[in-house]
């Protein structure tokens, strides 16, 4: 489609050239993009910028509709002129390439492309380094940037369960009273503090510790790329939860220690990873791939509207909630999203990746994206899990399906989904603060509470394929913690302790993979705020103080979750996971299940499980298959097991309250 010189192309005339199978024909490049090295020796030079180098720095951009394109040169990453400036030769395919042979680590550069008749200066779409805020590309030698012992670094094993517990960097450690030195308070380097202590007492763990000790196995750190939310140069106090993409490829600077030297947010960040690694835990990176900050970005610069949604109308499609919508579907972004996923996978060796509104994202996509990293690592070695929704309707292209709830069964088997039908069963509605769920109320969500047990495994409507694709939770960073939630629907505190204690009991003995929110095990309040993305970091940080006068539920919580890992019946992912749970009862306020625990090959104490979920506001006794029962757990005490008492014949589940028994093999 050819455009009279000096007149700009509409979105809509945009979208139709994308549309067309000749533009990708003509257009798709499967080579490599953004800065990178050629002839790679890791030759290590004083000199930034130094001739004679024994590799040459190539510089490539994707902007097929650009007339002309330059690369400039510059010392600092955020002011300054340019020390040097390169047109740029075109190759095929769209990309336009430069070659230098100095060796340009540490160099910062940005590019001029004539585009629709204008001059436009941009950022890399690739850039795996940047200056502050965002503003500037920079070459780096990724290999400087390791720290020592990087090359051994490897993740733990994996345990019979995985246990993820949700973080954000600077609510982890802002708070005084965690023991984390001042000057690494809300940094990466707070993860490599070993010992911490509340408020240096040398008694009571906080930080790493106290996570060993409570049985996390994977923190899930959200955003840690680069977002635009917060400015890199302010006041450190600053705070978002930082779902606002700039760079994809580059660690957030306001959480290094030197924001302006576009290696040290990329070091420190490596460091954080490693220290996480050695203290015995996965990594889970939180990405938002379905939006951008805004739609002033190097994508939308390089080429106009051919990585962003268009509705039929011209306007732009807005799923998100956040003012645009990522076309993954399209193939220059679809491969920008899944290098991005490996590269993280690969450089910094992060363990898993949990989706942003993952329902914006196509089911295609998602596969590949699975696909790729169980080539690369090893089947399910990586950990892929979404939110299965949209914030409303996306303009995604015909042909392609979304990856929301209703498709997940055309999802690889080891792609996990939030469920919020469990969450919502078990304390009720996030978006109607005042229902109760079934801890707290709800009449008939019996059923709703089984199926939960079950990950809501099954053949009709949105059904999981195993437990591998259910991420069973009660608890995120979005909407009212459950502390506050409860608080709606339950004035009296004493009560309101007994119900979490049940809603953490329900989902901690479902099958699918656990999830939790940072300070959930210590009542988390942020005074009844439902989203708190925005808000101060006085609100949003982890308060180590109620970690510690919350100590009993703390413990309630180490207890389920060390309990769990001994209960293979919970545990199994498998397609036949469903088949162990049997002989369910329904009843008013009152649920329970038997579970086949320990089959051939498998360590368990216990040939069966009972598990038995009591609302009502006085005990159930509810009969018993044969005899040899110990109970493991109560709504009181979650390590019966340590000391098991045995139950004959009847068990009874005191009011408001859980009740695990294991059956010993004879």
């Amino acid at each position: 489609m050819k455009k009279e010189s000096g007149m700009k192309r509409t979105a809509l005339e945009y979208k139709k050239i994308y549309e067309s199978p000749d533009f990708d024909r003509e257009y798709g490049y499967d080579g490599k993009l953004g800065f990178f090295y050629e002839n790679e020796e890791n030759v290590f030079q004083e000199n930034a910028f130094r001739k004679g180098a024994s590799r040459e720095s190539v510089f490539r951009i994707w902007s097929p509709f650009a007339k002309q394109a330059q690369l400039r040169l510059f010392r600092d990453g955020s002011g300054g002129e340019p020390f040097a400036a390169f047109p740029m030769k075109r190759l095929e395919k769209g990309v336009w390439e430069y070659r230098a042979a100095e060796d340009l680590h540490g160099i910062y550069y940005d590019f001029i492309l004539e585009l629709d008749g204008e001059r436009v200066q941009t950022t890399d779409p690739y850039a795996k380094a940047c200056g502050i805020n965002g503003k500037r590309s920079m070459a780096a030698d990724l290999r400087r940037t390791d720290p020592e012992g990087w090359e051994g670094d490897l993740a733990p094993e994996n345990g019979p369960e995985q246990v993820i517990w949700e973080t954000h960097v600077k609510e982890f450690s802002w708070d005084p009273a965690g023991g984390f030195p001042e000057e690494v308070r809300g940094k990466y380097r707070a993860f490599c503090c070993k010992d911490t202590t509340l408020r240096g007492n040398s008694v009571h763990p906080t930080g790493l510790s106290y996570l060993k000790e409570l049985g996390v196995t994977h923190v899930q750190l959200m955003p840690v790329y680069d977002y635009g939310s917060v400015d890199e140069a302010g006041d450190p106090a600053q705070f978002n939860w930082g779902y606002d993409p700039m760079n994809w490829n580059v660690p957030e600077g306001s959480y290094s220690s030197d924001p302006a030297h576009g290696e040290v947010r990329i070091r420190e960040l490596k460091e954080a990873v490693q220290s996480l690694h050695r203290q015995g835990f996965r990594v889970i990176m939180d990405v938002v791939y379905n939006h951008t900050y805004s739609l002033e970005t190097a994508l939308q610069k390089t080429a106009p509207w051919y990585y962003y949604r268009v509705k039929e109308d011209g306007t732009v499609s807005n799923g998100s909630a956040c003012g645009n919508d990522i076309a993954s579907e399209r193939p220059m972004c679809a491969k920008l999203i899944l290098e991005s996923v490996l590269y993280w996978a690969e450089e910094y060796h992060m363990d898993g990746f949990r989706f942003d509104l993952m329902g914006l994202l196509d089911v295609e996509l998602m596969n590949r994206i699975r696909a790729a990293l169980d080539e690369r690592f090893g089947k399910g070695e990586k950990l892929v899990y979404g939110e299965p929704w949209e914030a409303g309707y996306t303009a995604m292209e015909k042909g392609f399906r979304q990856a929301v709830k209703n498709n997940v069964r055309h999802l690889d088997e080891n792609i996990g989904i939030f469920s919020d039908r469990t969450r919502d069963a078990v304390r009720g509605s996030v978006f109607r603060l005042k229902e109760p769920g079934f801890v707290n109320g709800a009449q008939g969500t019996e059923g709703a509470i089984l199926n939960s047990a079950k990950a809501w495994q099954g053949s009709r409507g949105a059904r999981m394929l195993a437990p591998s694709q259910t991420i069973t939770y009660i608890s995120a960073h979005d909407n009212q913690t459950l502390w506050d939630k409860l608080a709606e629907t339950t004035p009296d505190e004493e009560e309101r302790r007994r119900q979490y204690r049940l809603a953490a009991g329900i989902y901690l003995t479902c099958q699918g993979r656990l999830f939790f929110l940072s300070g959930e095990e210590a009542a988390r309040t942020k005074g009844g705020l439902e989203d708190s993305y925005n808000a101060s970091i006085e609100i949003n940080r982890l308060d180590w103080e109620r970690a510690w006068r919350e100590r009993e539920l703390v413990d309630y919580y180490r207890g389920l979750i060390a309990l769990r890992k001994q209960l293979p019946g919970l545990c199994d992912k498998s397609l036949q996971a469903a088949e162990r749970i049997r002989a369910a009862w329904k009843r008013k306020g009152f649920a329970g299940f038997y579970v086949d625990n320990c089959r051939d090959g498998e360590d368990s104490p216990w040939k069966t499980l009972c598990i038995l979920y009591n609302r009502r506001k006085k005990p159930v006794r509810v009969p018993l298959e044969g005899d040899g029962w110990e109970a493991l757990a109560d709504g009181r005490d979650s390590f019966l097991w340590k000391k098991p008492e045995r139950v004959r014949k009847e068990a009874q589940v005191e009011a408001v309250s859980i009740l695990v028994l294991g059956k010993r093999e004879k």
